[in-house]
């Protein structure tokens, strides 16, 4: 990670100087927005929880930390965006100027982030106890213990290691290609919040969840993409025009998953009758407000600004007087997002006992599984039913523009992606998604055709030859989707994951590990685990697939002696999950199940093997099916260089014909 020192004449000064002023500026500003309007929900709050005033250093302090430390990730974010995807890199690999200082300003930005996160742990302490900062602190073992027993105070200790490993990282950081893996780092770092709070309980919050992780992950982008480039116009850095042509893409994107996002999120959290009549849907309309100036100004940014650096990229005063105002309003939207997060939402108004499944899941289900629920009875994912509609979209885009560049592509391919896609769906969102954390049968199905099915129909779809024929050459200086595909293709890490022995062990382990190794019992009506399980397998059974049975290019050239060897190896280690899941006396989870109380389906035991019949019939036959079409085309073609071979003749003069 350590290289030379990219040579120029600005210096560091640039990172702590005048651009530095504007970040804790923004933060200031974030802090007083969130301080001033957090006083009266949090009174609201501790009314509604009964807990005593914890005391204005609290009450006070914590919404303006949490705001300055959320200015703080949004400006880390942002800098190692321009770094990694706004601005080029010398010839050499080492990061230019440009990058060099803005990962500098990530290194700050993150070592406040970190700091800020540090001091929320004794904060949220303070105020989930209603005592004030003194008695926390009064005995250091019962303070250290009460941080593993607050989900809010775990994640911001998590929070400030992350970011303090990446505060270093950065600053040890020179060459370019280091930087895309710390911004999609500093993403993951945004994690551990943002699954805590009121999004994570009460009903619907699995879908609460989910809009929240994509709403926090566009809006860092969005808005630390418009500081860095703010900063960046200060720095009198390069490629400006080119940077905010780029970014004016990406925050277009950003602010529809926003959008999108923010309503759904809205929509579970809060009644549209009580949007007037409460504290939290005014917070919710005041966000809005200020989301819909911000991309009014975005708007103003592609019209007039963009258009005059086109025509003088030295002509910047236009572009830096709309971005600061932008940020400002922003920095504003942080500190309401802020005081948001503290607000408790409005009770229902029809308040019922919940059932103990719809506690756990956050919704109800109508009885036990039968073939109609299953296939009608939807509950739509918005992380992988999302990913899957993208998928199918951004393919079918491919395969349009290939054909109208008079390109040919077989509809075979398309198919089965498009096919592949629909498994996918089907799997999550649909009644096998909604059955699945509660029915041990229906999500060994649908964790088999995550893992097994869905990735061996997108394999054959083919989508990195397509993915070759239709995206071009990055324009400008940086790179762009086909640069950094082919860096990662040749990334050792990608080359060390796609050789066999290695992917196969991880392909094949991943159900033994889920089942057979306790982590699935650790883990049952979590929802955050459920989603990092399904994204796991379905990326190791693509990478798995890919190399056996890929039409694509490898980086590592397999022979189909030992793919066909590898690929029977792993369809009899699923057999072996199935046949130790039918034969053992042991219920996995079964304490978990036992709890949902669900009134049907009390047969845990027949339950388990039910769900080993399904992993046999959706896993494995997949898996045999696989292994027998290599095999018959591996002898196909050796029958086909046997019969070239034959047809040879002598001919006089010693030479060969055919």
């Amino acid at each position: 990670m350590i290289d030379t020192e990219p040579a120029d004449t600005r210096t560091d000064t640039f990172v702590i100087g005048r651009p530095m002023r504007k970040v804790l500026g923004w933060g200031v500003i974030a802090a007083i927005t969130a301080a001033v309007l957090a006083r009266a929900s949090t009174s609201e709050a501790l009314r509604l929880l009964g807990l005593p005033d914890p005391g204005p250093l609290t009450i006070y302090g914590l919404p303006a930390v949490m705001a300055f430390s959320e200015v703080a990730a949004v400006m880390t974010v942002g800098s190692l965006l321009l770094a990694a995807v706004l601005v080029p890199s010398q010839a050499s690999g080492v990061l230019d100027v440009d990058g060099y200082l803005a990962l500098r300003t990530a290194s700050v930005a993150a070592a406040i982030w970190a700091i800020c996160a540090a001091l929320l742990v004794p904060l949220t302490l303070s105020d989930s106890s209603g005592q004030p900062l003194s008695v926390v602190f009064a005995d250091p073992g019962l303070f250290a213990r009460a941080i593993l027993d607050i989900d809010v105070t775990t994640a911001w200790a998590w929070t400030a290691g992350f970011t303090l490993v990446l505060a270093i990282a950065c600053r040890l950081t020179l060459r370019y290609s280091w930087t895309p893996f710390l911004l999609a780092f500093a993403l993951f770092s945004l994690l551990p919040r943002a699954l805590s709070g009121h999004s994570s309980s009460g009903g619907s919050h699995d879908i609460a969840t989910n809009s929240l992780v994509l709403h926090i992950l566009a809006a860092s982008i969005w808005m630390g993409g418009i500081a860095a480039l703010v900063l960046h116009a200060y720095r009198k850095g390069n490629h400006l025009d080119f940077a905010a042509r780029r970014f004016s893409t990406v925050a277009l994107t950003a602010f529809v998953v926003i959008a999108i996002s923010g309503v759904v999120n809205a929509a579970v959290r809060v009644p549209l009758a009580a949007i007037w009549s409460s504290t939290y849907g005014v917070m919710i309309l005041a966000k809005v407000a200020a989301l819909i100036l911000t991309g009014l100004a975005g708007w103003r940014q592609r019209k007039v600004a963009l258009a005059e650096l086109a025509k003088d990229p030295g002509d910047r005063r236009t572009f830096t007087r709309l971005a600061v105002v932008e940020s400002v309003v922003l920095a504003v939207t942080v500190g309401i997002a802020v005081a948001l997060g503290r607000t408790p939402p409005p009770a229902p108004t029809e308040r019922q006992d919940p059932s103990r499944v719809e506690e756990v899941l956050g919704y109800a289900l109508n009885g036990a599984p039968t073939a109609g629920r299953l296939l009608f009875d939807w509950r739509f994912d918005l992380i992988f039913g999302t990913l899957a509609l993208v998928l199918a979209a951004c393919y079918l885009v491919g395969v349009f523009r290939l054909r109208r560049q008079g390109g040919r592509w077989s509809a075979r391919r398309s198919v089965s992606w498009v096919l592949g896609c629909l498994v996918l769906l089907v799997a999550t969102s649909s009644g096998v998604g909604r059955y699945a954390p509660a029915v041990m049968s229906v999500h060994m199905g649908a964790t088999s055709a995550v893992a097994v099915l869905a990735p061996l129909c997108l394999v054959l779809g083919a989508p990195f030859t397509l993915f070759r024929l239709t995206v071009r050459r990055s324009s400008g200086d940086a790179p762009g989707l086909r640069e950094w595909t082919r860096s990662l293709y040749r990334g050792t890490w990608f080359r060390f994951l796609s050789r066999p022995y290695v992917i196969v062990v991880l392909f094949a382990g991943a159900l033994y590990f889920l089942y057979l190794g306790g982590l699935y019992s650790a883990v049952a009506g979590s929802h955050v685990p459920h989603l990092v399980i399904n994204g796991t397998l379905l990326i190791c059974g693509f990478m798995f697939f890919w190399v056996m049975v890929g039409v694509d290019p490898l980086p590592n050239r397999v022979r189909p002696s030992v793919r066909t060897a590898l690929l029977l190896a792993a369809f009899l280690a699923y057999v072996g999950v199935a046949a130790v899941l039918i034969t053992t006396d042991t219920v996995i989870a079964d304490q978990y199940f036992t709890s949902l109380q669900r009134g049907w389906l009390d047969n845990l035991a027949r339950d388990q093997r039910l769900g080993a019949g399904l992993i046999l019939a959706v896993g494995a036959m997949p898996l045999a099916i696989a292994t027998g079409a290599l095999a018959i085309g591996r002898c196909s073609s050796r029958g086909r260089r046997a019969a070239g071979q034959e047809e040879k003749v002598c001919i006089p003069g010693g030479g060969v014909s055919s």
